[in-house]
């Protein structure tokens, strides 16, 4: 007979929540995150079984291969509570099928967590942060750390509880199309936004120049003719606000082409040309040693 005593509470399922954010602290290449897994379910474990036996037991099966997005393991925690909470009043639940729902759902989930998480939500994040940031804001830092730890957290614990509530039952949807098109479509949106960022984050200047032209007398600063002191610097930055050029002459340089054309070209080619090269199984490190090298090179030359 099922023994109704033995019930999770929101206590309970808060402890293995906030033990889930170290799933990744003994991450190994043999089981890769399961003694985190076993290490968020303890509270879990603790409440629903008594003796040392059965929480041996219970630890030893979940000390078995897990390996997920940290992200979205939350859900899969839920399900795993339901089917522990399950065992424990009684219910036939072996080893086997708690087993058999982690490894069932971690392998759809993971593809969810990346194209959400680190190629959706923190590009946007840390745009927002970064741009402050570089306006001299120390909000910039503050807002990233907070917003993403705010959003990381929401997400994990509802996500737990979903699972909790929805039980074995949820596995049933793993075969539909919803996870599909939930990581197609965060897929392009993440794919859009770092496609936006390239031209703002990637920068190339070309220096050489192509033309110099001399300027009409009306069309930039006479120097000479301004008032002495600051009454004349207050009146330079009220022409060049009006439009004039700082010097008699306009120095037209290969970048300033290359932008009349199609701005942000170089810096999206010299992205396209580092994912080729990743492709090419060319480390991360050689890359970047090599762009300080070339950049280095090309400002000596003068080209850049």
């Amino acid at each position: 007979m099922a023994d109704n005593t033995k019930k999770l509470t929101r206590r309970d399922r808060l402890s293995v929540w906030w033990r889930s954010t170290f799933l990744q602290g003994s991450w190994n290449y043999e089981r890769m995150q399961n003694g985190g897994w076993a290490y968020s379910m303890i509270p879990a474990i603790k409440k629903l079984y008594k003796t040392k036996e059965d929480r041996a037991a219970a630890l030893e099966r979940h000390l078995e291969f897990f390996n997920t997005h940290p992200y979205v393991a939350s859900p899969i925690l839920g399900v795993t509570l339901a089917l522990e909470e399950e065992r424990a009043t009684g219910a036939p639940v072996d080893d086997a099928a708690i087993q058999g729902v982690k490894v069932g759902m971690m392998g759809p989930l993971a593809g969810i967590g990346d194209p959400v998480f680190w190629f959706t939500v923190r590009p946007i994040i840390g745009a927002l942060g970064a741009s402050m940031a570089i306006a001299g804001n120390i909000m910039g830092p503050i807002i990233f750390f907070v917003a993403w730890n705010v959003i990381r957290m929401l997400f994990t614990w509802y996500t737990q509880e979903l699972g909790y509530r929805a039980g074995s039952r949820i596995t049933d949807d793993l075969s539909g199309g919803v996870l599909q098109d939930i990581t197609k479509g965060a897929s392009i949106l993440g794919m859009f936004i770092l496609g936006a960022l390239v031209n703002r984050w990637v920068s190339i200047k070309f220096t050489p120049v192509v033309s110099t032209a001399p300027l009409d007398k009306n069309a930039y600063i006479h120097w000479d003719s301004l008032a002495h002191g600051a009454k004349g610097i207050q009146q330079a930055l009220i022409q060049q606000g009006q439009g004039l050029s700082l010097t008699s002459t306009k120095v037209t340089t290969l970048q300033d082409n290359l932008d009349s054309l199609i701005p942000g070209l170089a810096a999206l080619l010299l992205t396209f040309f580092c994912m080729w090269l990743l492709k090419k199984k060319i480390s991360p490190i050689i890359i970047i040693f090599g762009l300080f090298f070339v950049g280095i090179i090309f400002h000596l030359l003068n080209l850049m």
